[in-house]
């Protein structure tokens, strides 16, 4: 079985818990690295263009 295919699986609260443990890894990555992070407005500028 896939990763993906496994994800159906979980519980509600298991997914709440794999984007908490996801959400607090990239927090930590831009703690250590904050020239990797990007102003919101370019995010949301990009998305809405992939969005046309």
């Amino acid at each position: 079985m896939d990763e993906l295919s496994e994800l159906d699986e979980l519980s509600e609260e298991e997914h709440g818990h794999l984007w908490t443990e996801e959400a607090t890894r990239r927090d930590a990555e831009l703690d250590a690295d904050p020239s990797r992070g990007r102003p919101a407005e370019d995010v949301f500028r990009d998305a809405r263009a992939r969005l046309r």
